[in-house]
Parts: structure tokens; C-alpha cells; sequence
């Protein structure tokens, strides 16, 4: 999803922007300032797990993990599974490994839950880990119970169901959306294997209370961690132009037919909404009466911008580039 050489060089002296205005904006506005129900339930279900698979996004395998997790729950078994790995530009997945390490994090999975690419390295890994771990007043137990945990609209639903395809041959037994808060309660263990017999809890999405910086909240909002109105989808989308032309991605141009590249989120806005007959008639009041003027809908357009970058369609990025090389 790469222009050519004569673009490329055209696009570098276009001048894009090397940083994004981030003062003024408030993240405790987007996201919840806790969500400690949810935390709470999933520390009394504690005695019940064997083990915790933290599932996250691949686009930003270094920002927007809730700490909380390994504060509160960390005294399990711990795999993490960076999910939607189709979507993230993993040329510098070795690095990502490293710095992960650094963290203590030892076990990571990188998947695509919707072509059950990898999923069947989770298994043998958790029955590993489990085997060589302290059990507890769970060591008469012979099955073993997965904690799955999460930010919102990870994957983390999808995770489950992509095992049971894999290891049961057996449909959907949670739902999936492409939203935050579509599981809201710890559920019931669901099944996903019978040779070890394994079952997991599907639990909601949890933010940190605090979210380190804004370009993280960023980052997690346009990987749809939470609702796009909240941040604002012109904002959303102004940044992930900057984003896409700071990494010089500039398949947008050619999935929306433009003639160029552009810095200018509402002059882009603007091309994309014609492109797409997303235009308004409105009256205007002028001297000689009212006069029907066509506008684009920037919100429509920013709304379509948002959704193809999401579906893959202006191809693999990755939001922490900036952090694996600094």
C-alpha cells in the first residue's frame, strides 16, 4: 500500500507534520476514569484460574496495557497474546519481543483470531505454564481454568471462539463486535479444549484509571478502544492522517482514488466525501435570498476513514513505531 519512488520523494517535500497539537485535549474526558466493578470481579474469580491470557492489540504492543493487571492479578501464570497481528506492521517484531522481555513479559503470542493464525501455540504454551507453576487448593483439579483479560475491543471474545474452532470443532459461544463494551460481566467458563480439558472466563474490557499520555489515548482510541464520538472523529481521523504520512503509508490516496497526498485532514475530508457522494444541500442566506450550496460531510467522511483504516484496507501500520526506535 506504498506509493511510488517520484510520490515518496514528492510526499517528503510536502513537509508533514512532525509532531501533533495534543494540548488542550482532556483524556479523562474519553475514557472511564475506572472501571473497578469489573476489576474487582475478576479478582474474586482468582481461586478459580490457572493461569491469565492478557490479550492486546499488535498495533501498539508497548502502549495502553493496563498496568492494573499485573498489580492486581499478577500472581498467575501470564501469557500475553497480541492480537490482530494482519493489521500491525511487524518488521520489528524481534524488537518488540526484546523490549517486552525487558518487562518480565516471557510469553508472548502474536495471533489473527479471525484466520486462527498461531492460536495453536496458546494451548501447549498454558498447559506448560500451568504444569510448572504452584496450583494451590486447585491441584486436585484436573482441568484448567484460563482467566482471559483485556482494554476493550482487543479481541478477546474472538480469541475464545478462534480455540474452539481449532481444538473443538465447534462454533461461536461468545459474541464479538467491532466496539468496546460488548462483554460487560464475567461469564461462565466456556470450553475451548478437551485434551488438557480447558476452559476459559470471558471478562470485560478494562482501561487504567489513568492513561499515560494523550497520543497513547490516541492510539487506543483509534485502535477502537473506546467510542469515537467521545474523542471526536475528525479528531481521530486528523490524527491518523498524520500518523499515516509520518510513516509515509500512503495507500489512503489510492483507495479513495485522490490525486495526492496531503496534510490537510479537512481538505482530505472534503476530497473523500465528494469521492464518496457524502455531500449535504444547505441553504445559505444571502443578500439576493436563500441559495442551495452543496457542503461535504466531514463527519461521514471521517467515519469512512476511520472504518477502511480499521479493516486493513490502507494496509499494515504500526501507532509505536516512534517508541521502538526512541
Amino acid at each position: 500500500m506504498r506509493l511510488g519512488l517520484r510520490a515518496l520523494s514528492g510526499a517528503a517535500r510536502g513537509g508533514w507534520r512532525e509532531s501533533f497539537p495534543l494540548g488542550g485535549r482532556d483524556v479523562a474526558r474519553w475514557f472511564p476514569g475506572h472501571m473497578a466493578k469489573g476489576l474487582r470481579k475478576m479478582q474474586s474469580s482468582l481461586r478459580l484460574v490457572d493461569c491469565l491470557i492478557e490479550v492486546h492489540d499488535a498495533r501498539i504492543p508497548l502502549s495502553g496495557r493496563n498496568p492494573l493487571f499485573r498489580e492486581t492479578l499478577g500472581l498467575k501464570p501470564h501469557v500475553l497474546v497480541l492480537n490482530k497481528m494482519d493489521l500491525a506492521d511487524l518488521r520489528g517484531q524481534q524488537e518488540i519481543t526484546r523490549r517486552l522481555e525487558a518487562e518480565g513479559l516471557r510469553n508472548v503470542v502474536f495471533t489473527d483470531c479471525v484466520k486462527d493464525k498461531n492460536i495453536r501455540q496458546i494451548v501447549p504454551l498454558v498447559t506448560e505454564l500451568v504444569a510448572s507453576s504452584c496450583r494451590y487448593h486447585r491441584a486436585e483439579h484436573l482441568e484448567h481454568c484460563i482467566m482471559v483479560i483485556g482494554v476493550p475491543n482487543v479481541g478477546k471474545s474472538s480469541l475464545i471462539n478462534s480455540l474452539r474452532r481449532q481444538h473443538l470443532r465447534k462454533g461461536k459461544a461468545t459474541r464479538v463486535g467491532g466496539e468496546p463494551g460488548i462483554t460487560r460481566a464475567v461469564m461462565s467458563r466456556i470450553q475451548v479444549c478437551e485434551r488438557p480439558p480447558m476452559f476459559l472466563l470471558d471478562t470485560p474490557g478494562v482501561l487504567a484509571p489513568r492513561i499515560e499520555s494523550v497520543e497513547t489515548g490516541l492510539k487506543l482510541a483509534l485502535c477502537g478502544t473506546v467510542l469515537d464520538h467521545l474523542v471526536g472523529e475528525e479528531t481521530l481521523a486528523d490524527y491518523l492522517l498524520y500518523t499515516l504520512n509520518r510513516h509515509q503509508l500512503f495507500g489512503y490516496v489510492q483507495h479513495y482514488g485522490l490525486s495526492g497526498a496531503c496534510d490537510d485532514v479537512a481538505r482530505l475530508l472534503e476530497r473523500v466525501a465528494v469521492r464518496l457522494g457524502k455531500t449535504r444541500k444547505v441553504k445559505v442566506l444571502t443578500g439576493t435570498g436563500d441559495v442551495n450550496v452543496t457542503q461535504p460531510n466531514y463527519l461521514a467522511a471521517a467515519r469512512d476513514f476511520l472504518r477502511t483504516f480499521r479493516l486493513g484496507l490502507l494496509g499494515p501500520v504500526m501507532l509505536d513505531r516512534d517508541t521502538l526506535q526512541s
